[in-house]
């Protein structure tokens, strides 16, 4: 009985030992971060990362810049939208008026 105990024990850890390898590779291999033993993440020190952190942080930015206009623009047609009918109207009208007089 001892024997069967004591070899479940080390089966469980090989397992489990086995297992952390393979989760371990497969972040390396798609390019998640590795974590310590309280889940922080740990960040390789080599070049080629830091070449990548810096072209993402320059992807990050110009993004935020695309988000901003994007957010003016979204501004503009929603006043535009919610500008009352007449006023809209009113604005057309002048426009026609001063290409005929043109």
């Amino acid at each position: 009985m001892e024997f069967l105990t004591e070899t479940a024990i080390i089966s469980g850890v090989a397992i489990m030992a086995t297992g952390w390898v393979v989760t371990t590779w497969m972040r390396i291999k798609n390019g998640y971060p590795l974590e310590n033993s309280w889940g922080k993440a740990v960040y390789p020190k080599n070049d080629q990362a830091v070449e990548r952190v810096k072209l993402l942080t320059q992807e990050n930015a110009e993004l935020r810049a695309e988000l901003g206009s994007l957010k003016d623009r979204l501004g503009n047609v929603e006043r535009i939208v919610t500008d009352s009918g007449y006023q809209l109207t009113h604005e057309i009208d002048r426009l026609r008026e001063r290409e005929e007089v043109n």
